[in-house]
């Protein structure tokens, strides 16, 4: 096995926000990235790197190709990977009709092992290396998915949904014994090599009081581990929890009396907040994942990001499958800038690929070990080909900037541009 690995193609990555830092955008046209037992050595121009290539390490040459940080995807169901692109006409009969459903089937760790697999494969072709992932009420899936994803060397979040009112008999758990099977998977799962726990009680309207102030003391106890929840994603669903938590002064308002606003906490969606529950977000460390492509299928509704700057939350982006109908980033990307336009804001490309790597590594508190190249830190990364396809090829032969080759690469790209992804600095697709 390789230990020292030296690839020379352009080299993309942030060291902050490039919205607030023009500076912050690293990209070398004529680059080396140098990797070893995993970790980043050295990124930056080829001419001012090759003395530090080793003797006898043979660089590998990828002309026309562009190598960045792999995308970190802050809200995905591997659950749901069998009923993608599933009709109904909102969210909660989608629930009804196909999530719990299929969500039954992961009681079968063999069943939930196979769907795992295919899943962190489908992670690995759309260049994510990194996602925050639901996995089902039962044990098994938690087991099925870590497993999976521990061979492969991946950083991966998930943890057990928890869900004891509003739900199937079948996928209903208890107060005591969500928390008991919360518990037991931290332990066994959280720090294990790459692996991350969440604690994920699945949204407030199906988690009795009982079960959000259990799911809170282990948020403290556990003040490590992550939390992760939907919040505020459609008008129906949020009349719902003001019936159900009338004491509540928002949606938002439910998770923070309960303990559940923290650094490493992930809320996603969050279209329908106010002022005030975006500066709690801003105030507890908690991130919103945004999910642009679910939210357009769902017509949940569109994100405000003139507000959320203003209360200077931060953002990630996320795929949602299976409300999101693509495991790509960069087809999400595509959503997100439309949901953007839509609501009056333009949203360069610069900052779309930021969200997708280092953005979504600082809303996770992750940026110290991913999200970009700086020395030492875990080398999961990828190579794209801008003319993967006749297209793409045809309209990258008339740029104008690295923002419109950016830009194009959102528009008009897929896992067909990802050629290769590298986690930990091992070639994992294609194998």
């Amino acid at each position: 096995m390789t230990t020292t690995l030296a690839l020379r193609a352009s080299i993309l990555h942030f060291s902050a926000n490039p919205q607030y830092h023009p500076d912050a955008l690293h990209w070398h046209t004529d680059g080396l990235l140098l990797v070893n037992e995993g970790k980043i050595v050295a990124a930056g121009d080829y001419t001012q790197l090759q003395a530090q290539i080793p003797a006898g390490v043979e660089v590998q040459h990828l002309p026309d190709r562009i190598i960045m940080p792999g995308f970190i995807d802050s809200h995905v169901h591997y659950p749901q990977t069998d009923m993608i692109a599933s009709p109904a006409p909102g969210l909660l009969p989608w629930l009804e009709q196909y999530t719990f459903p299929t969500e039954r089937q992961f009681e079968d760790g063999e069943h939930a092992s196979e769907v795992a697999r295919f899943f962190l494969d489908q992670l690995s072709a759309c260049g994510t290396t990194t996602a925050m992932v639901y996995s089902t009420v039962h044990q098994e899936s938690v087991d099925a998915f870590f497993t999976e994803s521990a061979a492969r060397n991946m950083r991966m979040v998930t943890g057990k949904v928890l869900m004891d009112r509003h739900c199937p008999e079948f996928l209903r758990d208890t107060a005591e014994s969500g928390a008991q099977d919360t518990e037991t998977l931290i332990q066994r799962w959280h720090g294990n090599g790459r692996q991350l726990y969440a604690i994920t009680p699945r949204f407030a309207p199906t988690s009795t009081t009982q079960q959000l102030g259990l799911a809170g003391e282990l948020a403290q106890q556990y003040h490590d581990t992550f939390i992760q929840t939907h919040v505020a994603e459609n008008k129906e669903e949020c009349a719902w929890a003001r019936s159900l938590f009338p004491n509540a002064r928002s949606y938002l308002d439910i998770y923070d009396q309960f303990g559940l606003m923290r650094e490493r906490a992930m809320y996603a969606h969050c279209i329908w907040l106010d002022d005030t529950d975006r500066a709690r977000l801003a105030e507890t460390g908690s991130a919103i994942s945004l999910c642009p492509t679910s939210n357009l299928f769902l017509g949940s509704g569109l994100f405000d990001f003139d507000a959320a700057d203003a209360a200077k939350v931060q953002l990630s982006v996320a795929t949602d499958v299976g409300g999101g109908t693509s495991f790509s980033m960069l087809q999400t990307m595509n959503e997100l800038y439309k949901v953007a336009r839509m609501g009056g804001r333009y949203l360069p490309a610069s900052q779309m690929f930021y969200l997708a790597t280092l953005g979504g590594a600082k809303a996770m508190q992750l940026d110290h070990l991913i999200g970009n190249f700086s020395v030492g830190k875990e080398a999961d990364f990828i190579v794209l080909n801008p003319k993967a396809t006749p297209l793409l090829a045809r309209r990258s032969a008339h740029l104008n900037s690295l923002e419109e080759q950016l830009f194009v690469l959102a528009m008009l790209g897929d896992d067909r541009v990802v050629e290769r992804t590298y986690i930990a600095g091992e070639l994992r697709s294609p194998l």
